[in-house]
């Protein structure tokens, strides 16, 4: 799926900037070089694509093929209707829905069994409350989009060597030099490129955050039930336990535990995974299933001190990495695309730091409060108190009945307010 072409070989004369003239007349000229090609990158490639600008991907792997005889991937997502809508206008939605898939709608939490949240579609009169979707076939339909794209160009496999600011005719831009030798040239540079961004550490911009006492371990099961609609999650003084539905016989279950225990968990085999399973998950997860792959990652939070400066923008994980509670990760990197494509669309000079700053301030305390909702579910159910359980569980009953707050938590979690 790799594109490259000869487009804009050729640069204006950077006077007296310390490049030389052989130099810039070997250098690619584009309006955008975005670092990194997961789904947030690949997804404001395509969106400053369709508002004409020249774009540059740079990602060092392919996403590999589809073919519905795969094993799931371990890695899935929940994307909220704000995301599908997003997913929808930059012409990829029809694609997503014709691969695996689940429609989920509803979404449930407890701790006690009698003082459970649930929250349905039909309370805001929506069909579904979002789909679960493979990682990879996100990427996947967003990388065939931007190959229909004359104006995008995808360097891959390849990786940054170098950045550099560079100046010609009165203007800034940034050079970026490619492991592979091709220099890009470009008015705005995007990092995209995940939490230990690359880009983000270049410019300078700091970030706070701390590192969960957690982890999480991801196993996909084959069970008995057919396919589930409702994803649910139970809180434990350990961590919470959820389920994802996957498509066919299959879910996704998500174990969040210390960091030991989950070293732990990880030594064993399938069938000894499956025994702590069923002694450990609520007694509404069947029995009858088996454990088919597993993986697990620490759970880190981070907050990018600034999203912006003159002629670079962060976004997506390389801006904000959130504990998985609610599963916002990608819709909240969905919304940063959303915002920085609306904000570059209007016609001013959109690679400064005042246009940018729009961004940054639609989506910095937006992506902050979230964060900080997580911070307190988090650190609301880590403890085994009898006064804060009694408190917690008290609260999650007196969520449970319809009303507009309810109702308004919902659409804020979906994106819809």
């Amino acid at each position: 799926m790799q594109k490259c072409d000869d487009k804009g070989l050729t640069m204006q004369d950077a006077g007296n900037d310390a490049s030389s003239k052989a130099e810039q007349e070997q250098s690619v000229q584009h309006d955008v070089v975005i670092v990194g090609g997961g789904m947030v990158g690949a997804a404001v490639a395509v969106g400053l694509g369709q508002l004409g600008l020249n774009v540059a991907m740079i990602e060092a792997h392919q996403p590999k093929p589809y073919d519905p005889e795969q094993a799931l991937d371990l890695r899935v997502s929940a994307i909220s209707v704000a995301s599908e809508q997003l997913l929808e206008r930059l012409g990829v939605m029809d694609e997503l829905l014709s691969l695996r898939h689940v429609a989920y709608k509803g979404l449930e939490t407890w701790e006690m069994e009698d003082c459970i949240t649930q929250f349905h579609a039909d309370q805001i009169d929506e069909t579904h409350l979002g789909y679960f979707f493979e990682n990879r076939l996100i990427q996947l339909c967003l990388w065939k989009q931007i190959n229909t794209m004359d104006n995008i160009t995808v360097y891959c496999p390849d990786s940054v060597s170098a950045f550099e600011r560079i100046s010609a005719n009165g203007q800034q831009h940034i050079k970026v030099t490619l492991q592979s030798g091709v220099v890009l040239n470009a008015t705005l540079l995007v990092g995209a490129d995940g939490a230990n961004s690359q880009v983000r550490q270049w410019a300078g911009i700091g970030i706070t955050g701390w590192d969960y006492a957690q982890s999480a371990m991801l196993i996909n099961v084959a069970t008995a039930t057919e396919q589930q609609d409702v994803t649910w999650q139970q809180f434990t003084p350990a961590g919470p336990r959820s389920l994802l539905p996957l498509p066919g016989n299959n879910a996704s279950l998500v174990w969040y535990d210390s960091r030991s225990r989950i070293k732990q968990l990880m030594q064993l085999n399938h069938q000894q995974l499956a025994e702590q399973i069923r002694h450990h998950f609520p007694e509404r997860l069947d029995s009858d299933f088996t454990v088919i792959d597993r993986g697990s990652f620490p759970l880190t939070r981070r907050h990018a001190q600034s999203y912006c400066q003159d002629n670079v923008v962060i976004l997506g994980d390389a801006a904000h990495t959130i504990n998985p509670l609610a599963g916002q990760g990608v819709n909240i990197g969905f919304k940063d695309v959303d915002v920085l494509i609306a904000t570059i669309g209007n016609d001013r000079p959109w690679w400064t730091q005042s246009t940018l700053k729009q961004y940054q301030c639609k989506r910095y305390s937006d992506n902050l409060l979230m964060m900080s909702a997580m911070d307190a579910f988090y650190a609301g159910f880590s403890n085994d108190l009898l006064p804060m359980k009694l408190l917690r569980n008290g609260m999650l009953k007196l969520a449970n009945h319809d009303n507009p707050i309810k109702k308004k938590v919902l659409k804020y979690t979906l994106g819809l307010s």
